[in-house]
């Protein structure tokens, strides 16, 4: 069980969001020349849920819906929530839009004829039930399900499921609650959102985004799995350039937001600057160095660990960047005095280390000389990267900050693969691990021989990921990027990645026997733009000694 961050670090008092309420919604897709077009329409802009904004039909469950599932026809397997889901859309669709997936008593699909027979504001079951129609329900497949961002006050836990365009009809909104329906392709929709002319709210758009990758309507049948959502996804908020902004679990800020606001709260600043920390716990601030780039990212990250009451401990004070050095100087200061004890530097790479000595001259004049700790560089680390320590930390050693009945313990992991001496540390009571740069958030760190290897890289991941477990780590705190969620999983997949370009390697090497570097590169690297192949190169020739020498090199 993963140990979230404790109570009392944690930055806003936490409240309990609003109970979801079951609903569901229904893509209803059909097949032109030009691509697969998809039903929308606006709601009304008195609706107290995405007023003005075009979505797919549908709405909240009826008690009623799970009772009619004898008038339905299901597919083998379909479950009572789900044919009662599937009935849930299909009488939205009938109520809000005037259409009908249903069968007549010979089979045949109802058309206008019967639609006409029906009345939208009566009851829709005894209706059906009355004119002999079933309803078709094992033609709705489950697409995808999402539940409304917990910072809202009114939230839907919602399948969005999909269905092909009953022949012989058109959409007629009921222009109470739906206006103007639309067939649109997925890749219209957003282009005209994006250009302020198509409002959609956040699942709708994310939704469009996946369905545009698709050629047919049978295309989107196929990709369903049987009772398996394609995804799921309970959004949170953040803000970012002074605008709101939502994200779903897989994008590199989400992890954060779940870190800093567990409760959804819409609260916390995504924006990269380099100017002031960025509170992410009561004991635990963020500064990233003016120094961003496509190796750093948006900067390197420097972590303020600690409070007033017990010190600070800085982890990778950065670049010798004196404006950078002086705001975390400032940011640890208490009553005019330096209140650092511990500078940690996690491996030598320049944009991680070279800050360190000017820190500690700083603090050296202002009351105190905390230790630059860390791990001297190796013999095969390059001419930048010399870097020796006032003290070189041990394997599993704990540095420990208290005070006025606070802890907080940072435990070592020695972690070779990016650099020679890179190390990890765990803060044990919060479930949190500073990665430096061998986890990233968004990309895949570089391992650049001979300092770099890859057999030590892929083995300190275990080391990590057993640590993640012993100690109940739930969130990761790189170097470059936003903190990452599920610390577990992710040490996993990136592990996963690395295995699987290490095939893709060995696969071009057995290909091309007599190859080189540069003609495998191509290959193996075919689904990176080639203007990263440079970098890639570094990684790549990490693989192949690790193909052709199995396992890590240090103890």
């Amino acid at each position: 069980m993963m140990k979230m961050v404790r109570a009392n670090q944690l930055l806003y008092p936490q409240r309990k969001p609003v109970a979801p309420r079951p609903a569901a919604t229904v893509l209803l897709l059909r097949d032109t020349p030009y691509g697969v077009e998809v039903l929308m329409t606006r709601r009304s802009l008195s609706a107290s849920f995405a007023p003005g904004a075009y979505v797919f039909p549908g709405g909240v469950v009826d008690s009623a819906d799970a009772q009619v599932h004898p008038q339905a026809r299901l597919r083998p397997g379909q479950t009572p929530q789900q044919a009662t889901n599937a009935v849930a859309a299909i009488r939205e669709s009938f109520e809000e839009l005037g259409l009908l997936l249903a069968y007549r008593a010979d089979g045949s699909w109802a058309d206008a004829s019967d639609i006409a027979r029906l009345d939208r504001a009566a009851p829709f079951a005894a209706q059906c039930q009355a004119l002999d129609l079933t309803l078709a329900a094992d033609q709705v497949h489950l697409l995808a399900h999402w539940t409304t961002d917990a910072d809202l006050p009114k939230r839907f836990a919602v399948p969005f499921l999909v269905a092909r365009m009953p022949p012989d009809q058109a959409p007629v909104a009921d222009e109470a609650e739906q206006f103007e329906p639309a067939w649109v392709r997925p890749a219209d929709a957003l282009a005209r959102h994006h250009s302020g002319s198509f409002a959609m709210i956040f699942p709708t758009i994310r939704t469009l985004e996946r369905l545009q990758a698709y050629a047919s309507t049978d295309a989107v049948l196929a990709a369903c799995i049987e009772g398996q959502p394609l995804w799921t996804s309970c959004p949170r908020g953040g803000w970012l350039n002074g605008q709101e902004a939502r994200y779903m679990e897989h994008d590199p800020p989400f992890g954060e937001l779940q870190m800093v606001c567990p409760d959804s709260q819409l609260v916390h600043d995504l924006t990269w600057q380099s100017e002031a920390p960025v509170p992410l716990l009561k004991n635990l601030r963020r500064l990233t160095a003016a120094n961003p780039g496509m190796m750093t990212g948006p900067g390197t990250n420097s972590y303020l660990v600690g409070t007033a009451a017990t010190g600070y401990a800085v982890i990778d004070p950065g670049p010798n960047d004196p404006a950078h050095v002086q705001r975390l100087f400032e940011a640890t200061c208490v009553n005019g005095k330096s209140a650092i004890h511990y500078i940690v530097c996690t491996h030598s790479h320049p944009d991680h280390f070279p800050g360190a000595r000017p820190l500690q001259a700083l603090c050296e004049g202002h009351g105190s000389k905390p230790p630059i700790l860390g791990l001297p560089s190796a013999p095969t680390a390059r001419p930048a990267s010399q870097f020796a320590p006032d003290r070189a930390l041990q394997h599993l050693e704990r540095l420990v900050l208290a005070g006025n009945g606070e802890i907080h313990s940072l435990q070592v992991i020695h972690t070779p693969g990016h650099a020679a001496n890179h190390l990890c540390l765990l803060l044990l009571e919060d479930g949190l691990l500073f990665s430096g740069d061998h986890i990233l958030n968004g990309s895949t760190t570089v391992i650049d021989p001979p300092d770099g290897h890859m057999g030590d890289y892929l083995h300190a991941l275990d080391m990590l990921g057993q640590a993640c477990q012993q100690h109940a780590i739930e969130f990761i705190a790189p170097a470059h990027g936003y903190v990452m969620g599920q610390a577990a999983q992710a040490i996993a997949k990136l592990k996963a990645h690395r295995l699987q370009r290490e095939a893709k390697i060995a696969s071009a090497m057995q290909a091309q026997p007599d190859g080189t570097p540069a003609q495998w590169l191509p290959v193996a690297y075919a689904d990176v733009p080639s203007a990263l192949w440079p970098i890639a190169m570094r990684s790549l020739l990490a693989h192949v000694a690790h193909i052709q020498k199995p396992g890590p090199q240090t103890s």
